[in-house]
């Protein structure tokens, strides 16, 4: 029983710590633009990784699966040291 009851308090708190790919507005046409313009100023190799992840976000959305798209883009960001959340602040 208390193996139960941990359990689903671990499960809840994993269901509360969402991703920030759950919550951060993806766009399919702005969001990999967005991550190109900071990966061009930022440079590196950490650059070319976000790259090739915004690369495969696109192939998701095309697939429309604009979830995992999302996580790719997050990763993206994190990579250039920023949240996806951030990104439009970015471009203003």
């Amino acid at each position: 029983m208390l193996n139960r009851i941990i359990a689903l308090a671990i499960a809840a708190a994993a269901v509360a710590a969402t991703p920030v790919a759950a919550s951060a507005p993806v766009s399919c046409k702005t969001t990999p633009a967005q991550i190109r313009t900071l990966a061009a100023a930022k440079g590196g190799e950490g650059a070319a990784k976000a790259i090739h992840l915004v690369a495969t976000g696109e192939k998701l959305c095309a697939a429309d699966a604009k979830f995992e798209a999302g996580k790719k883009f997050a990763q993206a960001a994190k990579l250039l040291g920023t949240e996806l959340a951030a990104l439009p602040a970015i471009g203003q």
